[in-house]
This record gives structure tokens, sequence and C-alpha cells, in this order.
């Protein structure tokens, strides 16, 4: 059990941040030997990957016994809000380096190597094929990147914008809720803003799919593919990891876990989740519309 005393939160000595590391390196080392192309790899990655899970149940579990028992006082609230501050932030800077790196390819390398400020124009073009043509998106012969068709705006990506937009709406009614002490909204409002992250993540893999089997547009098509399906993707992996925090704290809802005046968790959860809403904003216009 955690203790707490006068103004600083003495924690227990945990085993789980060992057991999170032990996971990871266990997994790691087995996506290694994978690319080795050994099968042991692939065993160790699964490993790896039920030791973390198992730490995850475990120690979100023991948080929440400690949360419910109410041994965090002000101060611990206080510091966990300032953890999730600047939790969010090193998100923000984790986006922003990918955001940076499209402006940069798209704003200077490519006008650049088709002689943009250069003693001429086309003066790079020998660098890579005669008929390269300075234009985002860009694309190549079949032996860089190939043909491949880009990802329109207004099909599935317009859909996903509605669908999420929408989701930050119903995690918001959800809060309410709880405000008023209002179980039952709470519940169906989380139980909305589940459904639509999960569709998000659903119609986010029909769109992959599409674009590797029909399009062409794979992590290999150029320079276009690879940060597409970098930034997209790891908004995916942030959406899903999302749902997952929400689907923790309706878990909890359910057994009758928050109230107007204690509620931190559904909070972290709501802030979070209201992020992951603006990042596929930023998506949206610079990565499908522009």
């Amino acid at each position: 059990m955690a203790s707490v005393g006068g103004s600083y939160y003495l924690p227990h000595q945990a085993k789980w941040p060992v057991l999170g590391s032990l996971g990871l390196f266990t997994f790691m080392v087995g996506f290694s030997i994978k690319l080795l192309g050994s099968g042991l790899g692939g065993a160790l990655m699964g490993i790896g990957l039920l030791i973390v899970l198992g730490m995850m149940v475990g120690w979100f579990g023991e948080v929440i016994h400690e949360s419910v028992a109410r041994l965090y006082n002000e101060q611990v609230e206080r510091s966990f809000r300032w953890g999730m501050i600047w939790f969010i932030a090193s998100e923000v800077m984790f986006f922003a380096g990918f955001f940076g790196s499209l402006f940069y390819i798209r704003m200077y390398a490519v006008p650049w190597l088709g002689g943009e400020g250069t003693t001429g124009v086309g003066a790079f073009t020998h660098m890579l094929w005669p008929d390269f043509a300075p234009e985002w998106p860009t694309n190549g012969p079949a032996h860089v990147g190939g043909k491949f068709e880009p990802m329109e705006a207004w099909g599935i990506p317009a859909l996903n914008t509605l669908i999420l937009l929408s989701s930050g709406a119903t995690v918001t009614w959800a809060h309410w809720g709880l405000l008023k002490n209002n179980r039952d909204q709470l519940i169906k409002g989380l139980i909305a803003t589940i459904a639509l992250g999960v569709s998000f993540v659903l119609l986010q893999a029909y769109e992959y799919y599409h674009a590797y089997t029909e399009m062409g547009l794979t992590l290999g098509a150029g320079v276009y593919g690879s940060t597409f399906f970098m930034l997209t993707g790891f908004h995916g992996l942030h959406v899903t990891i999302g749902a997952i925090f929400l689907t923790v704290v309706l878990l909890r809802a359910w057994r009758g876990h928050f109230d107007p005046d204690h509620h931190f968790a559904f909070e972290a959860a709501a802030w979070y989740w209201h992020f992951v809403d603006v990042v596929w904003l930023g998506l949206f216009i610079f990565v499908y519309w522009l």
C-alpha cells in the first residue's frame, strides 16, 4: 500500500516498473531476432507482450485500489494532474517532430531537389531520375517507390474526422453527467465515445488495406508513403490507447468509483482523448487535404 505523509507522497517498493522493463526488453530482443529471420523472435515478442500486459493490469489495479481507498491527499492529486499535463506536452512534441518533418520535406527539400534556390532548374535531378518533378505528392519509377495514388481527403478521412469530433462531444457529455452525479449519462457517454473510437480504428484499418491492395500506396511508396503512414499510423495507435484508457474508466464507472469531487482518472482520459482529436484535425488538414 502507498502511504501519504504531510505534503509528500511516499510510494511503496513497487515491482511493476521492473516487470514492465523486463517485458519491454524481452519484446525488443524478440523483435531484433525476428528481423534476422529466426522463429524464436516471434515467441519472445509474445512473451514480452504478455509480461507488459500483466504489468499493466496489476499496476492499474493497484493504483485504482489506492485511489478508491482515498490514500492520495491534495498534493498527490495535484502531482497527478501535472504529471498528465507534462505527459500530453511530451506527446505534442512527439507529433510536432513528425509534422515538422512533413513541413520541411514539402516546403524545402522537394523544391530544392527540383532546383529552387540553386544555379538552375533541375540542377539536382541527376541525383534522382531524369523526369523528376518537384511536386507533392512525389513518386518515382518502379524501383524508387513506384506509381501510387495519393489518399483523397473526402472519403473515409472526412468520415473519421466527423467521428472523432463527435467523440469529443460525447466524452464532454459524459463529464457533465459525472459532475451532475448522473451515472447513467456518464456511462452512456463513455460507451458512445469508445464505440466511436473503435469505429475510427476499424475505418482506418480498411483505409490501409485499400491503400496497399488497390492504390499502390505503401510505406515504401517514396517519401509521401512513409510520412503518410508514420503520421496516421502513430495517431491510430494513440486512438487505440485512448480507447483502452476510456474502457478502464467505463469499467470503474460501472463499479461506482467516481463522484463529482473525486474523478481525476476520468479527467486524465478525457484530456488525452481531446488531445487525440486535435492532432487528427492537424493530420486531416496537412496530410489529407492540402
